[in-house]
């Protein structure tokens, strides 16, 4: 019985050989494209769009910035937001939430947003600025046919009253705990 459960194991392989097929080569691809689209951000000139490694040990965590664009409710304002990147990444779209306080439609207290890109519509061509750009669009253009903060869409069609919510929650960055 030993035998037979012997043949039916996988050959064993140097840890050289192992190493690399247990991972090394995909996580060195992803390492590899997130370096690329760390560079294409930083030189890119898109406006009020920011988003960096936490530390330069681990290129799998970013924080970034969303700046409000002008001509929409958040205009003016600043908010932070996480990027955890998955191993497989670009395959699995990437884990985005706000971590400033931000009162809208599509983003639910705990920061978790609802972007249809970010889930079933995500596609491995979708870089970091392009993720960034449509939840800097997102602010001034939610979706209120699928709202996470149903107070904040049913507030949506009165921007006075929208705006005094808003900015109850709204921290600027300097000031914010998170």
């Amino acid at each position: 019985m030993e035998q037979i459960t012997t043949s039916l194991a996988p050959p064993r392989s140097s840890p050289k050989v192992a190493s690399s097929t247990n991972g090394g080569e995909g996580a060195g691809s992803v390492t590899k494209r997130l370096s690329n689209e760390l560079m294409n951000l930083m030189m890119s000139a898109s406006p009020g769009i920011s988003a960096f490694p936490k530390s330069d040990a681990n290129l799998f965590e970013w924080a970034g910035t969303i700046e409000g664009a002008s001509g929409t409710i958040y205009a003016g304002l600043t908010f932070r937001i996480s990027i955890s990147f998955p191993p497989n990444y670009p395959y699995v779209s990437p884990i985005i939430k706000f971590e400033s306080p931000c009162y809208h439609p599509n983003v639910d207290l705990a920061g978790n947003i609802c972007l249809d890109i970010l889930q079933d519509k995500w596609s491995a061509v979708y870089s970091v600025q392009t993720i960034l750009l449509s939840l800097q669009s997102l602010l001034g253009e939610p979706n209120n046919a699928s709202p996470l903060n149903n107070d904040a869409a049913n507030l949506w069609d009165s921007p006075e009253e929208f705006k005094v919510q808003l900015m109850k929650y709204y921290r600027p960055i300097g000031n914010d705990s998170a």
